[in-house]
């Protein structure tokens, strides 16, 4: 079974992925997207350990999540993505596409593209359970900058074909959850 859960930043999101995990009965692994690049991420990753379990395994992938997806996905397993947010940003800088942008260029980036279509085409095919944590960034204004826009739409794109191929999508509000599948 795949679950998506998106919501806003600090919604609760992680918190109830979290839990279901626990909830699923299945050895969990955290996959973890996050880079430590600056203090204030050390912090909040360093937040994320300080809630998990001691007894889930942990996978460090910023940028070949499906290559991790099929590496570690299993009958027994509980496979916890957190989060698809910062793994879109992480591609869009392991590229080209932010490079492209800034240079008031039009994106062409193999590796985004690649990235983000074989993860939606390998999470129908996995073993296991996963839950992808990801933010809801498309309900505020459109942004500014063009380098801020590309990321705003690709994200909202991203969280489209996701949430298309998973059985369970889920909204996260102030921590309280709703079930949109």
């Amino acid at each position: 079974m795949r679950e998506l859960i998106i919501g806003g930043a600090r919604s609760g999101k992680s918190v109830l992925a979290e839990r279901r995990a626990s909830e699923s009965g299945l050895q969990v692994v955290y996959l973890a997207t996050a880079q430590a690049l600056d203090g204030e991420m050390s912090q909040r990753i360093a937040h994320h350990r300080q809630r998990r379990r001691a007894d889930w395994g942990l996978i460090e992938e910023p940028v070949d999540l499906a290559a991790a997806l099929r590496r570690h996905a299993a009958p027994g397993v509980c496979l916890l993505v957190d989060c698809l947010t910062l793994w879109l940003s992480n591609l869009l800088f392991a590229g080209d596409a932010a490079r492209q942008v800034e240079a008031g260029e039009s994106v062409s980036c193999p590796l985004f593209a690649g990235a983000t279509a074989a993860l939606v085409e390998i999470l129908p095919h996995l073993p296991g359970q996963i839950i992808l944590v990801s933010n809801e960034v498309g309900w505020g204004i459109v942004p500014m900058a063009a380098l801020s826009r590309l990321f705003a739409d690709e994200q909202g794109r991203l969280n489209q074909r996701v949430a298309a191929v998973c059985e369970r999508v889920t909204l996260v509000v102030a921590g309280l959850p709703l079930t949109l599948r």
